[in-house]
């Protein structure tokens, strides 16, 4: 940990020095103050906790350590940030930079501008299945802290990477247990923490233990990256130290065929984050993953595919008349999502919508990718009511 502490405050722009305005100076703070003015960076002094009355004797310490004037704030209660802001704008934000915020702008970019920023992924799984050894192996240092023991991480933490010319941000998540046995307050927070990096991420790679194989725990994440309709890729952890490896490859395919036919073709990836082996082909995948998961088609393709598809296996009948689905087009990509016009759009059955979405995806080879399909009613012209 004060390696990891030492590190940053090498690549930090600025140092924010945090005692505890109720409790006042100590050792501890004289101590580490001592270490800080060693460092070249910008520094700012804040004393938290200084609500009410409460902290004004340890802001008035503050001055002791001779680092300027200290700034009060209230974490908690959101006191000082203000004061804060406007201490911070110098020492980040170039002189004379302005950046005013369109009300009117487009809020989704389009494919260039998603491409020139950095890739968002989580990696998530299970305590104890290797997600910070294998971003660590990926970086080539010891960036996240590792240990045998589960739950070391409590806190999503990104890092940046580049790979093959692209920039990545990795978030490193905490481990997420089934919900019943999530007792503890701090664990709740880990895992709401998780759970808002998937819904902030493009592409979630799944770590999965490869000694234990694919737990129930595992489908459950990975049917909750596909709720959140993100691109997936499984890494299979560990590979080095399975024994029977193709048998155990086989379980773990069929066992997603079966209790997770939403999504066919979910890339699994093999890896080993102690040796490195592999590596580079997860974040390949999630390449290609991040690719299909930007997929878009135009409507003349599109409702070539639709009409082959009715050819094949034709609406059902509701109440002796046949559902008919006039048109479709894609109204959005991040991930595909198609609108169909059709007849008695809520009687459509959810197993034909499933045969769309397979016919889709082996169409147009977005293996892996969660496809959605919204259905739009179309009058009736002859509809008296």
């Amino acid at each position: 940990m004060r390696r990891q502490t030492e590190a940053a405050l090498v690549e930090a722009d600025v140092i924010l020095f945090v005692i505890d305005g109720r409790v006042g100076l100590t050792a501890d703070d004289k101590h580490f103050a001592n270490l800080l003015r060693r460092t070249s960076q910008p520094l700012l002094l804040l004393v938290n906790k200084a609500e009410g009355q409460a902290g004004r004797g340890g802001y008035m310490e503050a001055f002791e350590l001779g680092m300027g004037e200290p700034i009060p704030i209230s974490a908690e209660h959101g006191e000082g940030m203000a004061d804060l802001y406007q201490a911070l704008r110098p020492l980040v934000i170039p002189e004379g930079y302005d950046d005013p915020v369109d009300e009117n702008a487009e809020p989704e970019e389009d494919e260039a501008e998603a491409q020139r920023r950095p890739m968002q992924i989580a990696i998530c799984g299970r305590p104890n299945v290797g997600k910070s050894t294998l971003i660590n192996q990926l970086l080539g240092e010891d960036r996240l802290l590792t240990g045998p023991e589960a739950g070391i991480t409590r806190d999503s933490i990104s890092v940046s990477f580049t790979h093959r010319d692209r920039e990545m941000k990795l978030f490193d998540t905490a481990g997420m247990r089934r919900r019943p046995k999530s007792h503890e307050k701090l664990e709740k927070l880990s895992v709401a923490d998780s759970l808002r990096s998937i819904q902030y991420a493009e592409v979630v790679i799944v770590v999965i233990d490869g000694l234990l194989g694919l737990d129930k725990q595992d489908l459950v994440i990975a049917s909750d990256v596909v709720e959140e309709g993100r691109a997936i890729v499984l890494a299979v952890n560990k590979w080095d130290a399975v024994e029977n490896k193709d048998e155990r490859m086989k379980e773990i395919r069929d066992r997603l065929s079966i209790s997770l036919p939403q999504v066919v073709g979910i890339p699994v990836v093999a890896c080993s984050g102690l040796t490195g082996k592999n590596l580079t082909l997860v974040l390949d995948h999630a390449l290609q993953a991040h690719k299909r998961w930007n997929f878009r088609v135009n409507t003349s393709k599109l409702n070539r595919w639709l009409e082959g598809a009715l050819d094949q296996h034709q609406p059902p009948l509701v109440s002796g008349r046949r559902i008919k689905i006039r048109y479709g087009t894609q109204t959005k990509a991040r991930p595909p999502t198609v609108t169909l016009f059709c007849t008695k759009a809520d009687q459509l059955p959810d197993s034909y919508i499933r045969y769309l979405v397979n016919s889709y995806r082996e169409t147009f080879d977005l293996p892996g990718v969660p496809i959605r399909i919204q259905l739009r009613q179309t009058d009736n012209p002859y509809d008296k009511d």
